[in-house]
C-alpha cells in the first residue's frame, strides 16, 4: 500500500488544516462505499487496495484550485482539479491512481460534452475506463464537500451529474445498475 496521507500532507502544507480535513473526510466517504460495492460485488474481482489508495487520491488536485467555500485558495478553475491531480500523481509515480483523477469529474467528461459545455479542460475524453476507476467514479458522487456529514440519495447524485449533461446521467445511471 502507498502512504496516500503522506502525498496528501506533501502537497497540502502545514497552513491548510481545514482543507485537508476536507479533503481527507470526503475521500475517507468516497473510500468507504466504494469498498461496500467491491464486498457486495466479488464477482467484479476488483483490486480493494488499488481502490482504498485511489479513492484517498482523487481529489487532491483540488488544492490547486479557487474554491474558497471548501478552503481552497489556489488559482485554477475547480473544474480542472482531476487533470491537476493526475500531474501531481503522476510526478510521484503513480500513473494509474493519476488515471482516476482525471477521470472522476461528473461520471468522467467526453470530449463533445467538454467542448459543448467549453469547459477550461484539454479537448479529450475524461471518462473512467477500467472498472475501479468507474466505482470510484460512483462512489465519488454520493458526497459533498461543502456537507460531509451526510451520503447523498441516487436522485440527488442523478440531478448533480444532470448538469454535465444526458451522456454522463447516462453512465451514472448504468453504473447504478452494475453497483447500486
Amino acid at each position: 500500500m502507498i502512504d496516500w496521507e503522506a502525498i496528501i500532507d506533501k502537497y497540502s502544507g502545514e497552513d491548510d488544516g481545514e482543507l485537508r480535513h476536507i479533503l481527507i473526510v470526503h475521500s475517507r466517504s468516497v473510500a468507504q462505499k466504494a469498498l461496500q460495492i467491491v464486498s457486495l460485488h466479488p464477482e467484479l474481482n476488483l483490486d480493494r487496495d488499488f481502490i482504498e489508495e485511489a479513492a484517498m487520491l482523487h481529489d487532491i488536485g483540488i488544492i490547486k484550485t479557487d474554491a474558497p467555500g471548501i478552503h481552497c485558495h489556489g488559482t485554477e478553475p475547480y473544474i480542472r482539479h482531476g487533470i491537476l491531480g493526475a500531474e501531481m500523481l503522476r510526478s510521484e509515480g503513480l500513473p494509474r491512481h493519476a488515471r482516476v483523477c482525471e477521470r472522476h469529474t461528473g461520471a468522467g467528461l467526453s470530449k463533445r460534452e467538454i467542448e459543448a459545455q467549453d469547459l477550461p479542460l484539454p479537448h479529450r475524453d475524461f471518462l473512467p475506463e477500467t472498472l475501479e476507476e468507474q466505482v470510484i467514479c460512483y462512489a465519488d458522487k454520493f458526497f459533498s464537500k461543502t456537507h460531509l456529514d451526510r451520503e447523498k440519495t441516487v436522485e440527488k447524485a442523478e440531478r448533480s451529474i444532470a448538469k454535465f449533461g444526458d451522456e454522463s446521467l447516462e453512465r451514472f445511471k448504468h453504473w447504478e445498475e452494475i453497483f447500486g
